[in-house]
């Protein structure tokens, strides 16, 4: 091969590794762009949510049921007609 050829494969050999080191930036990007919008809501206000049976021992479901008042930005949960802040660890999971 001629010296001028190499020079021009070398070229468009660097080119297309370049080309897809920013496509694999563009795609990371994409994905924080995503995680932007805020972490994943789990409750919401007017929600029934029952707390497990560990924590409330000897109750009936209906008795461990309670209805979110507000959800907090650290993503712990006030209830109607209970006090505190609950976690989410503290409910049974949403079927």
């Amino acid at each position: 091969m001629k010296k001028k050829t190499k020079r021009l494969l070398g070229g468009i050999a660097i080119a297309a590794g370049a080309m897809g080191a920013l496509g694999t930036l563009m795609i990371k990007n994409g994905a924080r762009r995503k995680n932007r919008r805020g972490p994943d809501i789990w409750a919401r206000p007017g929600m029934l949510v029952v707390f497990r049976a560990e924590l409330m021992p000897g109750r009936d479901g209906s008795q461990r049921t309670f209805r979110v008042r507000e959800l907090l930005p650290s993503g712990r949960a006030v209830l109607e007609n209970f006090a505190g802040e609950h976690a989410e660890k503290e409910f049974e999971p949403v079927r």
